[in-house]
């Protein structure tokens, strides 16, 4: 009974290696887990459920989680490793949440297709569920990627930071082979984000050292700013960066950005920059429908190709049977 046991899980072990292999030459793929893992998605969308409806505020956590996964070594779930020199200790990953979602998520998968789901791939399928959630589209997600080994906080580097300008934003998207169309695209991801006080406040008092503040934020939204975050408040209290709908992935977030009350200096330059500005402009629009089901659209698919960002596939990488570390 033991070598006829073992002898399956060594046929079962061939049969993922070859279409590893097959994904390794032809890319990721919709419903990559169907033979081997039939439920795979099914049980990451009721895990994020779960914590989702405890806690509406885990859904942006994990499209950030995501988000900077992909921007470090590519989509490979080297975020999720945890230790003293990781990317999840850099400074730009502090205040990152979710992992308790997908280390979760992966002992359910464990305890019935072990070895099976990459930690990455529960990552860009929880990211998913995260927005659908939230009201915002669903997509099928292109699955086969491989868990990284590395994982280094000097990686995080890449990441955009609340003040960079435009150009240092184009040139970090384009650095993973996204255009500023997928920059203003993902950025809108911010409608159902949340920053802390300690992320903007510049902006409200003494921006560029001048005593006075940003003269891009609006009237109204500076009023409501320095509310939340007096110049004495606690630099770790959470602001919504949509401040209409900030529960709801809409388009809110873009009227906030032309209008002048986007939150975070990065936002607001997108609408001073030509480029960017276009794309916003689109977003935002005038006729409530059609704005809407454009950047539902677009949305999805700008989603796609962050998540085929620099992906292991095939041999590469591994199955990591706990995310938090390598095997």
């Amino acid at each position: 009974m033991a070598a006829l046991k073992m002898a399956a899980l060594l046929l079962f072990t061939a049969l993922l290696l070859l279409k590893s292999s097959f994904v390794h030459s032809q890319g990721l793929q919709v419903g990559f887990y169907d033979s081997y893992c039939p439920d795979a998605e099914d049980i990451v969308r009721s895990t994020v459920e779960q914590y989702y409806d405890k806690d509406a505020t885990i859904a942006p956590g994990l499209l950030r989680l995501h988000f900077h996964d992909c921007f470090v070594q590519g989509c490979d779930g080297s975020v999720l490793i945890s230790g003293a020199s990781s990317e999840r200790s850099a400074p730009q990953n502090f205040g990152l949440r979710g992992f308790e979602v997908i280390d979760y998520a992966k002992s359910q998968l464990e305890a019935v297709c072990p070895g099976v789901v990459s930690c990455a791939d529960i990552l860009a399928l929880a990211a998913r569920d995260a927005v659908d959630l939230t009201g915002g589209p669903s997509w099928s997600v292109p699955l086969g990627r491989r868990d990284g080994r590395v994982s280094l906080a000097s990686g995080a580097n890449a990441l955009p930071s609340p003040a960079d300008p435009v150009s240092v934003q184009r040139q970090k998207f384009a650095d993973q082979g996204l255009s500023d169309h997928d920059l203003v695209t993902l950025v809108g991801a911010h409608t159902i984000g949340q920053t802390d006080c300690q992320f903007f406040s510049y902006r409200l008092y003494n921006f560029t050292a001048t005593g006075n503040p940003d003269p891009t934020i609006s009237q109204a939204s500076l009023a409501q700013l320095r509310a939340l975050c007096p110049p004495n408040g606690d630099p770790s209290r959470r602001v919504a960066l949509d401040r209409d709908t900030p529960g709801a992935f809409d388009v809110s977030f873009f009227k906030n950005v032309r209008d002048g009350n986007a939150v975070l200096e990065s936002d607001q330059r997108l609408w001073s920059d030509a480029a960017t500005q276009g794309a916003v402009q689109k977003y935002a629009g005038n006729v409530r429908g059609l704005l809407g089901l454009r950047f539902a659209y677009e949305f999805p698919k700008a989603m796609v190709r962050m998540g085929s960002v620099a992906v292991k596939t095939g041999a590469q990488g591994e199955i990591r049977r706990r995310c938090s570390r390598i095997n």
